[in-house]
């Protein structure tokens, strides 16, 4: 390599603002090693102190299955359910101008800003059989406060704004050109829809949907005021953990956490390989 072009390679090292690889690379690994790492770590230990009839016992009583069923169920229909009205929502901030749009669009971040305790209280007290709304849904027999139903409400509160500020930005981008040469060519407005725009919007869908997800996974502070935290019927894991640490059992809600650490993995692994290959396909088409 001529010596102008090593000069060149040099100048732009040094003109770099973080430091190099090797000092950004050691950092990344210390802060995970700290922040996630260690305490995932722990987390494993404290449960290996229970034998193996012990852990099967524990994350495999009937309290626990019925927990699992109700947090993962609840969590994936909420996550469905905000994939379908956040992409409503995003669609409506990203392609319509409307009075009050920037107030609206300031509310889709109020679970995030909102504290999840304050959340659950809310939703109990409106939702309650004297509530605002659910002085209305009682006489049609409808009951949500201390319920599965308003378990699912507090999950799909908190997973909203996942959906919607994931797939706004890719939709603001979306070329509209693309919408139009499709008219061009005889489409019709589902036809587009489902052709042109979905493909290109689902991997923005399959991540929202798995923040979503593993978002209402992990709830604790809305779901505690809504739900009666019955064992077998109301009862979601992190209840169930909380009422092990309350009991003083640290190894079996560590066992707990374990399981749904695992399964948790398990799934957000399988939807980034979903989205992986999504990506791969929309790219082959393109191309």
């Amino acid at each position: 390599m001529p010596l102008g072009n090593n000069s060149i390679c040099m100048a732009k090292k040094q003109n770099r603002v973080l430091p190099g690889f090797r000092w950004t690379l050691g950092y990344t690994l210390l802060y995970l090693s700290l922040i996630v790492l260690i305490p995932l770590a722990a987390t494993f230990v404290k449960s290996s102190e229970l034998t193996w009839a012990e852990f099967s016992h524990t994350v495999f009583s009937p309290p626990a299955l019925a927990a699992y069923r109700l947090s993962f169920g609840a969590s994936f229909f909420a996550a469905v359910v905000n994939a379908v009205f956040g992409f409503i929502v995003a669609w409506v901030l990203v392609r319509y101008d409307f009075f009050g749009k920037r107030i609206v669009d300031a509310l889709v971040d109020l679970p995030f800003a909102l504290p999840t305790a304050v959340a659950g209280i809310t939703l109990a007290t409106l939702y309650a059989p004297n509530g605002w709304i659910g002085a209305w849904l009682a006489p049609l027999g409808i009951k949500v406060s201390y319920t599965q139903l308003g378990i699912f409400i507090a999950l799909t509160f908190i997973g909203l704004p996942f959906i919607v500020r994931t797939v706004q930005p890719v939709l603001a981008d979306l070329d509209s050109e693309l919408e139009e040469a499709a008219t061009s060519l005889g489409a019709n407005r589902w036809q587009t829809f489902w052709r042109v725009i979905l493909p290109m919007l689902s991997p923005a869908l399959l991540t929202g949907f798995a923040l979503a997800f593993a978002r209402a996974l992990g709830e604790y502070g809305s779901v505690v005021f809504i739900s009666s935290n019955i064992p077998m019927k109301t009862q979601i894991v992190p209840l169930l953990i909380m009422s092990e640490l309350d009991g003083f059992q640290y190894a079996k809600a560590t066992a707990l956490a374990v399981v749904m650490l695992v399964i948790s993995f398990l799934l957000l692994l399988a939807v980034n390989l979903l989205q992986w290959w999504s990506n791969r396909y929309n790219t082959t088409n393109l191309a």
